[in-house]
């Protein structure tokens, strides 16, 4: 029934049994408990004690119940245990004991809050608060910062060519949860900067860095701040920006044109040496595939010329083989005088022609190969 049902019910005309029906009607007003726990992320800093909130809703005494802490997120590791009016330490997680107690003096008024001492970086997480006999919960989420968060650091990025500013990049480690990083001139207004980094490491602790232009129109002094405005921590460097900076962006942009020049004008003479030297290269190569050709050539050549000879001497042998067998056939008188005087002088004469006529084919070979190797 809800609550206006019940006023009507006392208002009504009917007496009989009023009171107890009265005292039955409130307890069903007051509905099912309900535990109530942070719908807002619960932060705390290393070191410190926090209160991880959870009470009932209406009110009810849970003095005599079952209570458990435990993590949902680490497979509902026990944090704390109260049963029968008193707390069992021993089923506690090891690195939780000693360090979760529950407010004994509050929990006849339905507050279950649990209080988490000398927090650890490892205690961020989310946390169960559960009535087993009702089957209730909620859940409380605990997020830890740390204070070895490093004050930023601000370096000289480079030079904005087309804005004709300096680029400034700061830098901040060891944050936890994710902090905001801004750039400040001396007025305090915040200046436009590109997108903020952010980098998470092995240790869950942030890393965020930003760079923005700083151009000789704003004020001297920048500032980089870091913050989380969870926890209110707040780290913050200042840099003044003189106009030896910007002399020096001057100074750094005429090198930088003059150094690009010696850079285009060094690498065209490198590429054109190295043509040269590929062009030498080429044409060495050539002269040796050439002398290699002629010397082959030679080398054939002059085989051929000493095949010639061989074969030359081989047909003055047989002439003279000829000749002698001739003149000793001349001699042996088996023929009549005159005639084989006769026939041998023919011989001789037909033998010396065939000679000569030889000689003076080798001689035409020999002034033939001589002109070939010329």
């Amino acid at each position: 029934m809800t609550q206006n049902s019940c006023l009507l019910f006392l208002r009504s005309p009917l007496r009989p049994l009023r009171v107890l029906v009265f005292y039955l009607l409130l307890s069903s007003c007051r509905g099912e408990p309900e535990l109530i726990g942070s719908t807002q992320p619960i932060v705390a800093r290393v070191g410190d004690d926090v209160t991880l909130p959870c009470h009932f809703e209406p009110v009810m005494d849970a003095v005599m119940m079952t209570l458990e802490w435990s993590r949902s997120d680490l497979n509902n590791v026990i944090v704390y245990v109260w049963r029968s009016g008193q707390e069992y330490v021993k089923e506690n997680h090891p690195s939780y004991t000693g360090r979760t107690s529950l407010f004994t003096d509050e929990l006849k008024h339905g507050n279950i809050s649990l209080k988490l001492s000398e927090v650890k970086l490892s205690d961020k997480g989310t946390y169960k608060c559960f009535i087993p006999k009702l089957n209730k919960q909620t859940l409380v989420e605990l997020v830890v910062a740390t204070d070895a968060a490093a004050s930023p650091v601000i370096s000289l990025a480079g030079i904005d060519g087309d804005k004709g500013g300096l680029v400034l990049q700061c830098e901040s480690k060891g944050w936890y949860p994710e902090p905001e990083l801004l750039w400040l001139d001396a007025e305090g207004k915040i200046l436009s900067a590109g997108p903020t980094e952010t980098v998470r490491g092995p240790d869950d602790l942030y890393t965020v860095s930003s760079r923005v232009t700083v151009e000789k129109r704003h004020s001297n002094n920048i500032t980089c701040r870091v913050q989380q405005s969870n926890i209110n921590q707040t780290r913050e460097t200042q840099i003044k920006v003189t106009d030896d900076f910007f002399n020096f962006q001057t100074r750094a942009s005429s090198s930088s044109s003059s150094s690009a020049a010696t850079v285009a004008v060094s690498v065209s003479l490198a590429v054109c040496l190295l043509f040269i030297i590929l062009l030498v290269f080429f044409l060495w190569k050539m002269k040796m595939i050439s002398k290699s050709k002629i010397c082959q050539w030679k080398k054939s050549v002059g085989g051929e010329k000493k095949n010639q000879k061989t074969e030359e001497e081989k047909e003055r042998e047989q002439l003279m083989i000829n000749k002698t067998e001739q003149m000793e056939l001349g001699t042996s008188g088996a023929a009549p005088a005159g005639s084989s005087t006769a026939v041998l002088k023919n011989h001789q004469k037909s033998t010396e022609k065939k000679l000569n006529e030889t000689e003076n084919e080798l001689k035409k070979k020999n002034e033939e190969l001589k002109r070939q190797v010329n």
